[in-house]
């Protein structure tokens, strides 16, 4: 029956995170790869989401409440004007509100944006220019002047921006969060995508929203029907209690973050890996792997699923090599298959888990032993 599958089905094969994730659980590894919360979300907002079912808010539903408190946030936060009537659209999840074009490359160790590579990358074809900020995997918040460089592009190229903004509320160091909307001209021109996932630890909700022109937020609306007609219902209502949290809960979760993040850092900086660029925001890290190892991302953490009872995500899916060598040959791609990913947005516990394994393997070893091990009994 193989035959039956067409040739776009057929080119979709398991991804090496994915076969790295079945290695992780032969080896009950602990998972720093992936990016969701193992600790409870707020129980508020679960017991919102509980009554909602039991009250019968079970059926096909949208919530006009959530546009209106939307609307309030981006006012509050951004200085922008929305229509909650017709400038938003709740989705099922933020993935549906967002889609994917050229890449362009940012500049280790501390992820910069080369203006000449994002002009290098606009043509006429070129309709959207897409931005994640706070930033996945690098945990970089794009600086005032980087938007303004990318502001400037969308206003004199003609072309939309679709900002991904679901980690607006997790940034470290005093840093703030601006969006891409707030710049002279660009709320006309932007589509915002967020998520209730991250902020408020129910990454299987799938709640999430676009913020868009009245035109765009109405598009968006019709192809959500047409596909999905609904986000889910009771989820929704919970989501009403969620957007209405004090400042204090925001807070918070940003100095909850902000040590684990600091945790992270100083376990992995222990152990040899390079870490020149600390997050800014979101909840990952992206570290360098150790100078004196030999081995490639994939490799690296391989060995460490085996050896250390640890997964994280190897670097190079989040690089694109050959787009950056046909626009600049010269530069040099070796760093992209270097850098590993890890995720924070775990319990203390579970940090604390991993930094025994992980401190185990160094003192036994000093580092990861880099020849294959026999796994036929594991």
């Amino acid at each position: 029956m193989a035959e039956k599958l067409s040739s776009v089905a057929k080119a979709f094969t398991p991804s090496p995170i994915q076969e790295l994730s079945h290695l992780a659980q032969r080896f009950n590894a602990i998972n720093l790869a992936e990016g969701f919360p193992d600790f409870p979300a707020p129980s508020n907002i679960k017991n919102a989401a509980v009554s909602a079912i039991n009250s019968d808010f079970n059926q096909y539903r949208h919530v006009q409440g959530i546009c209106d408190h939307l609307a309030i946030m981006a006012k509050k936060m951004h200085g922008l004007d929305v229509n909650p009537l017709t400038d938003i659209a709740i989705c099922c999840g933020q993935s549906e509100a967002k889609c994917l074009q050229v890449f362009v490359a940012l500049d280790p160790p501390h992820w910069t944006l080369d203006p000449k590579k994002l002009l290098h990358s606009i043509t006429e074809r070129t309709k959207a220019i897409v931005l994640n900020s706070p930033q996945n995997p690098t945990g970089k918040v794009f600086s005032k002047d980087e938007l303004e460089t990318i502001a400037e592009v969308c206003r004199t190229k003609d072309c939309l921006a679709i900002t991904d903004e679901v980690y607006e509320h997790i940034t470290f160091d005093n840093q703030k969060h601006i969006s891409l909307a707030s710049f002279t001209g660009m709320q006309e021109r932007t589509i915002i995508t967020s998520s209730l996932s991250k902020t408020f630890s129910v990454t299987g909700w799938r709640v999430g929203w676009a913020i868009a022109p009245a035109f765009i937020a109405s598009a968006i609306r019709n192809i959500h029907v047409k596909i999905t007609d609904s986000a889910p219902a009771p989820f929704q209502e919970a989501a009403l209690t969620a957007l209405q949290s004090p400042p204090e809960y925001y807070e918070s979760l940003r100095r909850d973050y902000e040590s684990k993040r600091d945790y992270i850092v100083e376990l992995l900086a222990g152990m040899g890996f390079k870490i020149q660029f600390k997050p800014q925001g979101s909840f990952f890290l992206f570290a360098e792997i150790p100078e004196s190892c030999p081995l490639s991302d994939v490799e690296y953490v391989e060995e460490l699923i085996k050896q250390g009872g640890v997964v994280a995500v190897p670097g190079c899916g989040f690089f694109h090599t050959n787009l950056s060598l046909t626009k600049f040959p010269s530069e040099d791609c070796s760093y992209q298959k270097r850098y590993l990913r890890f995720a924070f947005c775990k319990s203390n516990a579970t940090l604390a888990a991993a930094a025994q394994k992980l401190g185990e393997l160094s003192e036994a070893t000093g580092c990861l032993k880099f020849g294959s091990l026999d796994t036929k009994d594991a």
